[in-house]
């Protein structure tokens, strides 16, 4: 089934990326760029303003790197102190979006860093394989998603998030994990048949329902 393939960028990454996508109104170029103004002054008003206009999306990139919601939540928190102590690094025209990105995703890494020793890497490769239509993928929610990406082990889910969602290389990821390009390329072949088994056994028992009901 070429559906169903996960190597080299096949169907699924792409609707995987396309129902990650946040859509939601962001603040007009003007009025972010007097927000980034106050910001830099320390003007908690703005700094306030700026927090909620980007709140959404930055919680829809963490929520992807972590195992709960609090977790991201820390992480949010802790990239929007390094938004505001470092604006001094972002330059005018370019994209704010993806410079925010960038910082969630680092702060996202320096969290695996340091609570690395601290997971329990729960094995889930026992969860059941279910045989799904041709069509069940591109059914999925972004909450479903984000649920099945949750339920990866720690050092998976980076891996995963890093290069199938951010289109890091392994080398990059290596370097940025402290490990071996070998172990990036192992974590993540095991976090896509995970990542497969978790989502079709979810979206098969969901057409069997459906199909029953």
């Amino acid at each position: 089934m070429n559906h169903l393939k996960f190597a080299n960028n096949q169907p699924f990454l792409k609707i995987l990326r396309v129902n990650l996508e946040v859509k939601e109104h962001l603040i007009e170029e003007q009025e972010l760029y007097k927000l980034l103004d106050l910001c830099r002054k320390g003007n908690r008003n703005g700094q306030d303003k700026l927090y909620k206009a980007y709140y959404g999306y930055s919680m829809s990139i963490c929520l992807r790197y972590s195992r709960t919601r609090d977790e991201a939540l820390e992480i949010v928190n802790d990239g929007f102190v390094k938004i505001f102590t470092h604006l001094d690094k972002y330059s005018k025209g370019l994209s704010f979006k993806g410079w925010l990105r960038k910082v969630m995703i680092n702060s996202a890494i320096d969290c695996f860093r340091r609570n690395e020793k601290h997971y329990n890497s729960l094995d889930i490769s026992h969860v059941p394989y279910a045989s799904p239509a041709e069509n069940i993928l591109d059914k999925l929610s972004a909450k479903e998603i984000i649920d099945a990406i949750q339920l990866l082990p720690p050092s998976y889910r980076m891996v995963f998030n890093l290069y199938v969602i951010e289109g890091y290389k392994h080398d990059e990821i290596a370097n940025q994990l402290n490990i071996s390009v070998g172990t990036s390329k192992s974590n993540l072949s095991i976090a896509r048949n995970k990542m497969k088994k978790i989502l079709l056994s979810e979206q098969g028992e969901r057409l069997t329902h459906e199909q029953n009901g």
